[in-house]
């Protein structure tokens, strides 16, 4: 079992909507990669304004060639000065830098001029370690001085969410902060272990607008 399975294409029309799985990039030996969208979600998502993803026109075809090329190109270049930074800050193997299978899995491919993120499912493996993002924080507004960089958080699972199947809520002591990212939550419901949650990046300005969470077995 390998510890990155499927990524999900996810799109919402802006920040504080929901995210929707529009499509599955999937990787095997025997037929490479390979990206189709998930129809529930593209209808889903098309009455919130979703076209479909710039190089993937055919929203009833499954995609077979350049797939990893085309999306890989919202990976960071190597040429940028905060390389080592970027690469500190999401816990890249860099023996696995140039596999952007992996890449797009662990950076999640997020731009600032598009709605578009990519989230693995990730498996259960020891020694697993990803960093996720803390969902719900424009509705909260959390005062800010609530979460520091380094902060051990707690989680539940919250198996009868209305949203998610496979929802995890977060919390600082007795606080409740909001829920771990759609797809990301799945592995936390796989395993039998616990999996630790420490604050690897804060983003505010008076309240918490964003958190992002090391997620490690």
């Amino acid at each position: 079992m390998k510890a990155i399975g499927n990524i999900h294409l996810i799109w919402r029309p802006g920040k504080g909507s929901s995210r929707i799985s529009v499509g599955t990039i999937k990787k095997s030996a025997s037929e490479g990669i390979r990206f189709q969208y998930n129809q529930a979600g593209v209808d889903k998502a098309k009455k919130l304004g979703f076209v479909h993803y710039e190089g993937f026109p055919d929203t009833d075809k499954i995609y077979s060639e350049n797939v990893i090329e085309i999306f890989g190109q919202r990976l960071i270049r190597s040429e940028r000065p905060d390389l080592k930074d970027f690469y500190d800050f999401w816990g890249i193997d860099l023996t696995k830098r140039d596999d952007k299978y992996y890449m797009l899995a662990f950076t999640q491919g997020l731009l600032p001029t598009d709605s578009f993120e990519f989230l693995a499912d990730f498996n259960p493996k020891d020694g697993l370690s990803f960093v996720t993002e803390i969902t719900g924080l424009s509705e909260a507004k959390i005062p800010s001085e609530m979460i520091v960089v380094g902060d051990i958080l707690r989680y539940e699972l919250e198996p009868e969410n209305a949203f998610d199947k496979n929802a995890v809520k977060v919390f600082k002591g007795n606080s409740y902060l909001g829920h771990i990212k759609l797809v990301h939550c799945k592995v936390f419901h796989k395993t039998h272990k616990q999996l630790m949650l420490i604050v690897k990046g804060v983003e505010k300005n008076g309240v918490l607008k964003r958190v992002f969470v090391k997620a490690s077995l």
